[in-house]
């Protein structure tokens, strides 16, 4: 199938990553009781009232999962 099919497929997946994700993020906000968590070496500065936060792990880790999702992707549309 090609065409027409093809996108259909694609957007029929697309949901369903987006189901996941989304679910992944609702138990995720429920276990850290909604204020998210830093990973350790994720850097939190507080500096009086003033607090600045710099996840670099928890960006790193969310890099390396959507490359993987995005690989496999590609892997199951060939």
């Amino acid at each position: 199938m090609d065409g027409i099919g093809s996108i259909g497929k694609f957007i029929i997946l697309m949901g369903v990553l987006l189901i996941i994700v989304g679910s992944l993020f609702v138990l995720f906000s429920k276990m850290t009781g909604g204020r998210g968590a830093l990973l350790p070496g994720d850097i939190a500065i507080k500096w009086g009232n003033v607090r600045i936060y710099f996840p670099i792990v928890t960006c790193i880790l969310i890099s390396i999962i959507l490359s993987l999702l995005l690989w496999l992707l590609t892997r199951v549309g060939q």
